[in-house]
């Protein structure tokens, strides 16, 4: 029996307690997840060694302003694992743009996901450049950054300055090797940390066992938008 948790679940499948959300694109998979039909509504197990969100979930980081209607600037949008997650969640009154700058990726990003879900809008740009993501409109509830760049701290700042809502929540996913290979990753994420000067840090989460040398940031922003 599904156990509602905000905008996700929790399922027993296969003798085990799961993550779950409900599937947006009923009978679609975005990368070969089990669907599990409970009462004719389909949910998507959710792996929490693809996805940071999830495996931030499990490690006790809230979700809450990731909701039915919100709207999210995603930032290293992949091939679309956790953004086909996050348009679940926000159902289909909200949206998710979701920038990715790999062109072999972003037409990955497209197939499995942005064709089957109307509140998904890829945008093929490099996430160090906002003012080009010419698709973003209005000012952000959450903004999601999940980019391998050594100044990934410095580009959410940036994209959070010109979109985030003052009060909205940027989710920092912290990759310490991608900052540096030989410091140690714990004084990696206080370093990136103690950059986010406009925020309010709410939580700040070691990711593994599910994704070594990560951390995931939840903040809230005190800072004023940009014009847009």
């Amino acid at each position: 029996m599904p156990e509602d948790s905000n905008s996700y679940f929790w399922i027993k499948f296969e003798g085990e307690t799961r993550l779950a959300t409900e599937n947006l694109a009923v009978g679609i998979q975005a990368y070969k997840e089990k669907l599990v039909t409970y009462k004719k509504t389909e949910y998507r197990i959710w792996d929490p060694y693809r996805s940071k969100l999830a495996s931030a979930i499990l490690n006790g980081v809230p979700t809450h302003s990731i909701r039915y209607g919100a709207s999210i600037l995603y930032l290293g949008a992949s091939t679309g694992t956790t953004v086909s997650h996050v348009s679940d969640m926000i159902g289909s009154s909200g949206v998710v743009f979701a920038v990715e700058h790999t062109s072999r990726v972003a037409r990955e990003l497209m197939e499995r996901v942005a064709r089957h879900r109307s509140n998904v809008t890829p945008i093929l740009q490099d996430a160090r450049r906002p003012s080009e993501y010419f698709s973003v409109f209005g000012k952000m509830d959450v903004i999601y950054c999940d980019i391998a760049q050594p100044d990934q701290t410095d580009i959410s700042i940036d994209n959070c300055k010109k979109y985030l809502k003052p009060g909205g929540h940027l989710f920092l996913v912290i990759k310490a090797r991608s900052i540096n290979v030989a410091k140690s990753p714990v004084d990696i994420f206080k370093s990136e940390v103690s950059k986010l000067k406009d925020f309010d840090v709410l939580y700040n989460v070691d990711l593994r066992p599910y994704h070594k040398d990560h951390a995931m940031v939840l903040s809230r922003y005190n800072g004023q938008v940009t014009n847009l």
